[in-house]
């Protein structure tokens, strides 16, 4: 009997057939239920042996799971522990990481994810999802055949070329994939028997994993140009006649990459990549947010962003859009925005500037009467100092950067400054969230990429926000699928940022948190996905359903982890047969 489709027969009201029996089923982690399976269902699966007498319930299950991994003595061991556990049972998986979701986010995901990333080749214990490698680029059609569930709804794929801040991890990449499809789940309410990570080895330029021993990725320089788009469009080709309705995120690509790629394929098939479109919505929500405690308007802002790359500019662009929208014209949005990246300042007169950087040069005659430590390169602190923004954004991978000079120079000029360093894992942060409070007096309103400590100033907690993206990717692939979505429009991840801001405990009370806590990300996610949902019927790419049936729809998409029924389908004559 083939094992190739475990769920075929997987019904939203929880029930599932399955002809898997004995060990095959209790090895099957979409189906064990390990010691809470009931006698009825040990008998009619020929389960008796196999499992220690007692019954357990889910909850006697998750009691001992959380004690097994608060043993763990350091947080690379307890992101193995939880991916054993995800291998092994992903109801219990799911049921745990919810319950604890503040606590083991930041296990599964940012900052930890980065360091699992690093080492994947060492950890590596089970396969999970697909890769494509570049030698076996003409089979992809019988690779997507492999796909251990038989429909997905959801895949994020990523070629391991810019995993967070850490650059080239090759096919250590592919946590990134598992991490994103897991807070889906936990987030986003998307049945783990719907998703798919895949990643596209194409190689790796670093050093460190191609003279690693134990590397598992293809050893070879990466693949570029022509070849690599080859690979990518047989790859997409493929995904399309395999799964024409899936929703495609693109993960962690590199900057030359991202943006065109994104361009390229967004309108072909339902696909979004989260860095970028993410990546700008969490960050344009968090901003609005904060102008109900700042006591302003984002059309009053100016803005530097460190780290003029994808996200960068994709976040600006947002910005601008959201700008618009509250009564500035384009120019005088864009005139509002400084971004530096290695050169400095990005400005008219630079050559051989990517296009997606030459939208937001500034003209040199507005910056003429600057004052400047070196003229030739306009640095950040320059910028603080001549242009005095209210808003400082770090997107650059590189630590420190947010020194005291440029922070307290920023807080002359900005009753309140407005500072997220974004960049993860923590270890790459532009600065530390206590250092911004004490440098500002206490005054900044700051969110951060990775999760932070609370920080404490003159007597008082004051809450870190983490601008995490996982508020934001699980609502649009939620609301895509409630929508039946064709296509991921601007328009949806402006709305997605909008939801966010509007579900903000800062908006109701100045000192409180720009973002809600994460333990109650779903049901942030389900207004999110909602407001998405109605903008893709508005955008024309989802068809007109009643806000009744859309919510229907939301709610018969949105999976809890409790054990299903499950109910033996016997083999086929023909089948048996064989």
């Amino acid at each position: 009997m083939s094992r190739k489709q475990p769920i075929e027969g997987y019904d939203p009201s929880g029930v599932i057939e399955t002809e898997l029996t004995g060990y095959h089923l209790i090895t099957e982690s979409l189906l064990n239920a390990g010691s809470a399976f009931t006698q009825p269902q040990r008998e009619e699966f020929e389960l008796e042996g196999l499992l220690p007498a007692t019954v357990s319930t889910l909850e006697q299950q998750l009691e001992r799971t959380y004690e097994a991994y608060k043993r763990k003595d350091d947080d690379l061991e307890r992101h193995i522990y939880l991916r054993s556990l995800q291998d092994r049972n992903e109801v219990l998986f799911y049921a745990l990481l919810q319950r604890h979701l503040t606590e083991m986010m930041p296990i599964i995901y940012t900052p930890v994810v980065g360091l699992a990333s690093q080492q994947f080749s060492h950890i590596y214990r089970r396969p999970r999802g697909l890769f494509v490698t570049y030698p076996d680029r003409h089979q992809i059609d019988a690779i997507l055949d492999r796909a251990p569930v038989p429909r997905v709804d959801v895949i994020v794929v990523t070629d391991g070329a810019r995993i967070l801040g850490l650059g080239d991890q090759g096919a250590g990449g592919m946590a990134i994939p598992i991490g994103k499809l897991s807070l889906y789940t936990a987030c986003g309410g998307i049945h783990p028997g719907r998703t798919l990570p895949v990643l596209l080895d194409v190689g790796t330029d670093n050093p460190a994993r191609l003279n690693d021993p134990l590397y598992l990725g293809w050893r070879h320089a990466r693949v570029k140009g022509a070849d690599y788009d080859e690979l990518v469009e047989a790859f997409v080709q493929a995904l399309t006649r395999k799964f024409p309705n899936v929703l495609l995120q693109w993960e962690d690509f590199a900057q030359e990459n991202a943006g065109r790629l994104l361009g390229r394929y967004r309108n072909k098939l339902c696909s979004f990549n989260d860095d970028i479109q993410g990546t700008a919505a969490s960050v344009t929500g968090t901003l609005l947010a904060a102008m109900s405690v700042a006591g302003t308007q984002l059309a009053d802002q100016r803005v530097a962003v460190l780290g003029a790359g994808s996200a960068g500019c994709g976040i600006s662009e947002h910005l601008i859009a959201a700008m618009i929208r509250r009564g500035l014209s384009e120019q005088e949005a864009r005139s509002r925005f400084y971004l530096v990246d290695r050169n400095g300042l990005l400005l008219d007169e630079m050559c051989s500037l990517p296009p997606f950087q030459q939208k937001f040069v500034q003209l040199g005659a507005r910056i003429a009467g600057w004052k400047l430590a070196n003229p030739n390169v306009i640095s950040l602190l320059d910028v603080v100092a001549n242009a005095r923004p209210t808003i400082l954004i770090g997107i650059s991978g590189q630590p420190g950067l947010f020194t005291e000079a440029i922070v307290r120079e920023m807080a002359r000029h900005a009753p309140r400054p407005i500072i997220l360093p974004l960049s993860n894992p923590n270890s790459r942060s532009e600065a530390n969230p206590q250092d911004l409070l004490e440098w500002t007096d206490g005054r900044a309103i700051v969110a951060t990429g990775s999760s932070f400590p609370n920080a404490r100033f003159g007597g008082r907690e004051i809450p870190i926000a983490q601008c995490n993206n996982s508020y934001v990717f699980p609502a649009i692939g939620l609301g895509v699928l409630a929508s039946r979505a064709r296509q991921i429009t601007d328009g949806m991840i402006m709305a997605a940022a909008e939801a966010l801001a509007g579900t903000s405990p800062a908006r109701r009370d100045p000192a409180a948190a720009l973002l809600p806590r994460l333990q109650d990300i779903q049901q942030v996610t389900r207004a999110i996905a909602r407001a998405v949902a109605l903008q893709a019927q508005t955008d024309g790419t989802a068809d007109r359903i009643s806000p009744e049936e859309l919510d229907l729809q939301l709610a018969a998409n949105f999976w809890t982890p409790v054990y299903p029924t499950l109910r033996r389908r016997r083999p086929r004559v023909a089948d048996a047969a064989e």
